[in-house]
């Protein structure tokens, strides 16, 4: 079923996302994110899925694996710390999803060298090193970006 989003339901899902990029090491849930965007548990859910092409928990994931990468290259924190730091409750989750999101455990990651990728600026090694899931075949379920929408239908 294709869930249509609306300009004011975009206004309110960017709102919610806006909180989990911000807050993502606080406990965020469904529920709680939903009420940020006045909308039910459910059609959050499907919306935000329609709207950005992935889960709400699997963006807040991505952040908080974002932000563990950085941790971890600066050397200082331990896999736990870092672990607790970024939100996750659960050594082993977080590094289950670590391990599938960047291609390496925590532990490896933090253990490699990273001078190369210091000269960067923040903004561009952000973008840069973005976890991508290694699972998904590219094109499903995807984020379009403006001008895409329009060549993809076309083909």
């Amino acid at each position: 079923m294709l869930t249509r989003v609306t300009l004011e339901d975009l206004v309110r899902l960017r709102r919610a996302r806006d909180v989990m990029d911000r807050d993502y090491a606080q406990p965020l849930d469904v529920p709680a994110l939903a009420s940020v965007a006045l909308m039910s548990p459910g059609h959050f859910s499907r919306s935000f899925r329609a709207a950005f092409g992935e889960t709400p928990y699997s963006y807040l994931m991505t952040r908080r694996i974002e932000r563990a990468k950085a941790l971890l290259r600066r050397g200082d924190l331990s896999v736990t710390e870092v672990c607790l730091a970024v939100g996750c409750t659960s050594l082993g989750s977080f590094s289950s999803r670590f391990t599938e999101l960047v291609g390496e455990s925590p532990s490896a990651y933090r253990a490699r060298r990273h001078e190369a990728g210091a000269a960067i600026p923040a903004c561009v090694a952000k973008i840069l090193t973005r976890p991508v899931r290694n699972s998904e075949p590219v094109g499903s379920g995807q984020p379009v970006r403006n001008g895409e929408a329009e060549s993809a239908a076309a083909s």
